[in-house]
């Protein structure tokens, strides 16, 4: 959600159960007080708040103490999700994650759980060596200062690239939860758009087979396919534990009522 969401919170009531955590942008249009009270108000109505920290947006070290002594005032900074964000160069002294994580801060205002970024895709502008090795240096990081941790993927439409993707982070000796990327049910010209500007891949023939139509660009479209495909493919010797985490590009409200539905439908299987 982002923190303009707030009035919505209410939706997710009666459809997701407590402690289902709940991700909070750091979107440079919205101030921290905004992100503040929307972390309270999931916290309060039961979830788990999971404020995202945006390395490149904090203009100084004063800013991002500033905010983080506010949610824990709240009693929501016990989990954060830390990232290097949208702009091309820093507005502060922070130019990634992995700066955020050795600041000491986040420990210092009761921080107990980083969660950090995976890219099956690949990303855009930062090359697949470069994208391995800050994983690798985050995860240590995160050891080092005794914060455990999780890694949320980019949302993503092929299978075959995701899972093989998990299985490499595993052959390489990282062993934190894993949450897939999943979109929430949305307009296909929306998940489209979405899938441009983060450099997912959206081949026609990987999009028909999990139900997204690109010559039908009006239609909405759920993950259901992709979750199916993706149970039936998990292996736990090979993927450890993975999880998902819903881009709810199509509302916090759409995707709580499908995810009812969903496991309604499975529970009938």
């Amino acid at each position: 959600m982002t923190a303009k969401d707030v009035d919505h919170i209410a939706e997710l009531d009666g459809h997701l159960p407590r402690g289902t955590r709940v991700n909070i942008t750091f979107l440079g249009n919205e101030s921290s007080a905004m992100r503040v009270q929307a972390a309270d108000a999931v916290g309060r109505v039961g979830f788990v708040p999971v404020p995202h920290l945006s390395a490149r947006r904090l203009e100084s070290h004063e800013v991002l103490q500033q905010f983080l002594a506010e949610l824990q005032s709240h009693g929501a900074s016990d989990d954060v999700f830390v990232v290097a964000g949208d702009p091309p160069s820093p507005q502060g002294p922070y130019e990634d994650a992995l700066d955020l994580i050795e600041s000491g801060l986040l420990e210092r205002y009761g921080v107990k759980s980083v969660g950090i970024a995976g890219y099956p895709d690949g990303h855009p502008h930062i090359s697949e060596e470069i994208l391995w090795s800050s994983l690798h240096a985050k995860v240590a990081s995160l050891q080092h200062r005794g914060l455990s941790g999780a890694i949320t993927t980019q949302f993503g439409f092929d299978l075959d690239l995701t899972l093989d993707w998990v299985q490499q982070t595993r052959n390489r000796g990282i062993d934190l939860p894993i949450r897939i990327g999943v979109p929430g049910p949305a307009g296909i010209r929306r998940l489209l758009s979405y899938a441009k500007r983060f450099g997912v891949g959206s081949s026609a023939s990987i999009a028909k087979k999990y139900g997204f139509s690109i010559t039908n660009i009006l239609g909405t479209a759920g993950p259901d396919l992709f979750i199916d495909d993706l149970r039936d493919r998990y292996d736990p010797i090979k993927h450890g534990e993975v999880g998902l985490h819903f881009y709810t590009f199509g509302g916090l409200g759409a995707t709580s009522e499908w995810l009812v539905q969903y496991s309604r439908s499975q529970r009938a299987v």
